[in-house]
């Protein structure tokens, strides 16, 4: 009887032991991705319709910290130039970087970079990549950026007779767009179109991780926390069926 008793003791005391490991590890999991999200990433509301259909006037959207030299084409952005409106946040699309000639119409209407028609899905409306042909070449260290509503966006070639044909400075660059947290309309990928251009396209951010974090933290917290309850109830079952089978034997 007392080895039972010191068997089933020792179970409970492991039990007990790894739920609060599974709690803890849970906790630092749960609180730690909130943490790095926070680091690394900064909420903006979207201004403008300019970037319909990939975002909307009004979406909040979560974007990655980055610095200007970290930009490719493709990347959709948050930043700011006193030339286009004062400080306020702008987000835009990343088409051209520097060295690169920028030119629409091709024969077939698209926008083309370097000599090279480019695809874009992700324009709100179809046909022509722009209602009005224009050429840019962008000078080193900036980005020519354009709206996906290309029928409404303020981009750069409405400044396009301003210094640089429009570009900004790289280090006007605040963020980069990853995700739209609200309505929940998931991560914002880069377009196929830039990859085969020199310097490809950007990867991911950590974003997914860290969501990945903090759900096996809430898994591990919640498991953790049931173990308690469950393992008692357990226990009591238990005995009230032991003391059942020993009356019956008596």
């Amino acid at each position: 009887m007392s080895g039972k008793g010191r068997t089933g003791d020792g179970h409970g005391r492991l039990g007990s032991m790894l739920s609060g490991l599974a709690v803890a590890v849970g906790c630092v999991l749960f609180l730690g991705g909130f943490a790095w999200g926070a680091v690394v990433y900064k909420p903006y509301t979207v201004p403008t319709e300019s970037m319909t259909p990939t975002v909307h006037a009004g979406d909040r959207i979560l974007a990655q910290r980055i610095d200007g030299s970290e930009v490719h084409r493709g990347d959709v952005v948050v930043f700011t130039d006193p030339t286009w409106d004062a400080n306020l946040p702008m987000v835009k699309r990343v088409v051209g970087i520097g060295g690169d000639k920028i030119a629409c119409c091709g024969k077939d209407g698209r926008l083309t970079v370097n000599g090279k028609p480019l695809d874009e899905p992700y324009l709100h409306t179809k046909g022509r990549a722009s209602a009005e042909n224009f050429t840019a070449e962008v000078p080193k260290g900036q980005l020519f950026l354009l709206g996906d509503e290309r029928t409404a966006s303020l981009d750069s070639r409405v400044h396009l007779d301003d210094a640089g044909q429009g570009s900004v400075p790289r280090d006007a660059v605040q963020a980069r767009v990853d995700a739209i947290a609200w309505p929940l309309n998931g991560m914002v990928e880069r377009p196929r179109a830039f990859a085969p251009l020199p310097g490809g396209v950007s990867s991911p951010g950590p974003l997914r991780l860290q969501l990945g974090a903090v759900l096996v933290g809430v898994v591990l917290i919640l498991g953790g926390a049931a173990y308690g309850p469950i393992a008692a109830r357990s226990a009591r079952s238990a005995r009230n069926k032991g003391g059942r089978v020993t009356a019956g034997a008596h």
